[in-house]
């Protein structure tokens, strides 16, 4: 499995890590899971518990080898999400609500039309923000310090 670049790159995905995908294609058809990791350079996604190959590993320091059971990336074109409602593999659009927010919805023959949510599993963030200050962080006074006030003009630049 070595790496390869894909061919033409997807620059507006609509799967996201986390989503409940239906494989349509390949050994494991028709088998439902959980998207794992998005590799955005070759198109691919990994499902969870899916798709999953023999690798022989060899021993190194630190590590034993042996051969382990790993999941292979899938092309992102052999799954589809799962619709909420029916639960059967929809094809995904996008629409505005009237306040202006972008949400996912089920299209296609037999989908519901209904929202897809986004995965709670992408609020998480990997590494958390900093609660303490730092040494390099900007004062709170030297932040909330007025420095253009419009009436009068003051602060502003002379171009």
């Amino acid at each position: 499995m070595g790496w390869k670049a894909a061919q033409k790159l997807i620059h507006h995905w609509k799967i996201v890590r986390g989503d409940n995908v239906m494989i349509i294609r390949g050994k494991d058809r028709g088998a439902t899971g959980a998207i794992k990791r998005v590799i955005r350079s070759q198109n691919r996604v990994i499902v969870e518990g899916k798709n999953l190959v023999k690798k022989h590993i060899k021993q190194g320091q630190g590590h034993e080898g042996g051969i382990f059971t790993v999941e292979a990336p899938l092309h992102v074109s052999n799954v589809q999400i799962v619709d909420p409602v029916t639960g059967q593999p929809c094809k995904v659009g996008i629409r505005y609500q009237e306040d202006g927010t972008r949400v996912r919805v089920s299209r296609g023959i037999g989908a519901s039309g209904s929202i897809i949510p986004r995965p709670e599993i992408l609020k998480i963030r990997a590494t958390p923000r900093p609660t303490i200050v730092g040494p390099k962080d900007t004062r709170m006074e030297l932040v909330q310090e007025k420095t253009y006030d419009a009436k009068t003009g003051k602060g502003m630049p002379d171009l």
